[in-house]
């Protein structure tokens, strides 16, 4: 496997409220020197929930996607804010999404968007033991929360409301790991 390109320059491009594209120059071990832009994520990464009301019931809410514009069905998720750890930020989202705490939350794996241009990850938590407990989130809305076996995640795939593919990524992983053909790194999260 090459050894990575090293990076010679980084500098802005454009800016909006909330996507930083940066410039990398980057030197190739071929000896290739090429400019690629990538959008640079701003904040503390970002954190998916998988949360398990039992062995084979996950909680999904339903939350309206501007980008896509319309309502999507997947695992709660959001931001990690500055100061908080990563499982403060999965258990708080998911108190304001769903409705739920975890006494049980186990990281599993770190999830790109696409590497090829984006530096954005997000982490996928296993969420067990659940209470009942709502925090205020920033949503406009209330969300729906739909109960969905794990047992039948192709069906979910064949829904068209459900297309968020790190949500899709998370579901199986989560399962893999609960059916014992999956461990995480320890270096993961």
């Amino acid at each position: 496997m090459p050894k990575p390109p090293e990076i010679l320059a980084r500098r802005p491009a454009r800016d909006s409220r909330f996507l930083h594209v940066e410039e990398i120059d980057l030197a190739f071990s071929n000896g290739a020197r090429r400019t690629f832009e990538r959008l640079s994520a701003t904040g503390m990464g970002a954190v998916f929930i998988v949360a398990m009301r039992d062995a084979d019931t996950v909680l999904l809410v339903r939350e309206y996607g501007a980008g896509v514009d319309r309502y999507e069905l997947g695992v709660p998720k959001g931001r990690i804010d500055r100061g908080e750890g990563l499982l403060d930020a999965a258990n708080r989202e998911l108190k304001e999404e769903a409705g739920f705490g975890a006494r049980t939350l186990t990281p599993l794996s770190v999830l790109s968007l696409s590497p090829a241009y984006m530096t954005h990850t997000a982490a996928v938590v296993l969420a067990e033991n659940l209470y009942p407990e709502r925090l205020p989130g920033d949503e406009p809305e209330p969300l729906d929360v739909v109960p969905w076996k794990l047992s039948e995640l192709h069906l979910l795939l064949a829904r068209d409301d459900v297309s968020e593919g790190r949500s899709i990524a998370a579901l199986f992983i989560a399962r893999e790991y609960m059916q014992g053909r999956f461990r995480p790194r320890p270096d993961t999260c």
